[in-house]
């Protein structure tokens, strides 16, 4: 048993955490239950100067579940659970737009742990907190949105490998309840593309609605913006957090290895 003393200091009033104090790569039981509750108090974690290898990372992803794999994108040959983020330009940077990860699966995934590997000047990552963007809407608003569901679509990914028909979809509730903490989040994405409609309605019906919501789950309030530095190590709830990869850095070499944890039906 190790006596590290872990401390989670928040990032703001209402995301994030930055956790000092343990080394991910020599974690003991009593600190990762620590974590665990840094994690779900907080929605983001940050954890400085950990310096992973691709076998660490693997190892300390594998204790938040098993590993999630997305269509459309190609994984590590020899760790199939890892997918290495490059620069791909700023013309085909998908997530340069706030989002949650694959919602056009049944089951999107739960949570993300990422590895700064190479980090250019610039490619900030932001987090939203939908926790408080639910939590700030009227009553009534809450109330219409109740039992609400949402088709969400794999257009953008689907797109930048070519495919431009049959693009899977999933219908998910738009306000959805955490299965650890029990607190309701915004669940939206961004409209047309990723957001396309409220269930049995038309895109264009929906469209007003949906715009305003995504609108509001982003507002400054809510957010936190990381600067990057190699050997971090950011993990995310991708059940109450979107994320935003801003692209900023032209051609310079940005690599981050990402792990992404198989998560449930959203309810």
């Amino acid at each position: 048993m190790t006596t590290t003393t872990i401390t989670a200091t928040p990032l703001t009033g209402h995301i994030g955490a930055r956790v000092e104090g343990v080394k991910l790569a020599e974690l003991g039981d009593g600190e990762f239950e620590a974590i665990q509750t840094a994690f779900y108090d907080n929605g983001m974690l940050v954890f400085p100067d950990q310096h992973l290898s691709v076998e660490e990372h693997s190892e300390y992803a594998a204790r938040w579940g098993e590993f999630s794999q997305s269509p459309f994108v190609n994984y590590l040959d020899d760790h199939p659970g890892v997918l290495e983020l490059q620069n791909r330009g700023k013309a085909d940077a998908v997530t340069e737009n706030w989002h949650y990860d694959s919602t056009f699966l049944p089951q999107p995934p739960s949570l993300t742990v990422l590895s700064a590997r190479k980090i250019p000047v610039g490619g900030d990552t932001m987090w939203s907190s939908q926790y408080h963007a639910y939590d700030t809407l009227s009553d009534g608003m809450k109330r219409m949105l109740e039992g609400v569901r949402a088709e969400f679509a794999g257009t953008r990914l689907a797109k930048r490998v070519g495919k431009e028909s049959d693009i899977p979809a999933s219908l998910h509730p738009v306000v959805r309840t955490h299965p650890e903490t029990g607190r309701k989040a915004l669940y939206v994405g961004h409209p047309g593309d990723t957001m396309r409609r409220f269930e049995d309605m038309t895109p264009e019906e929906s469209l007003p609605l949906i715009t305003f919501l995504y609108e509001h789950s982003t507002r400054p309030d809510r957010v936190y913006r990381h600067q990057w530095t190699e050997g971090d190590i950011v993990m995310w709830d991708n059940r109450c957090t979107m994320h935003y990869a801003v692209h900023d850095y032209g051609e310079q070499v940005r690599e981050l290895h990402r792990i992404s944890i198989t998560g449930d039906t959203p309810r």
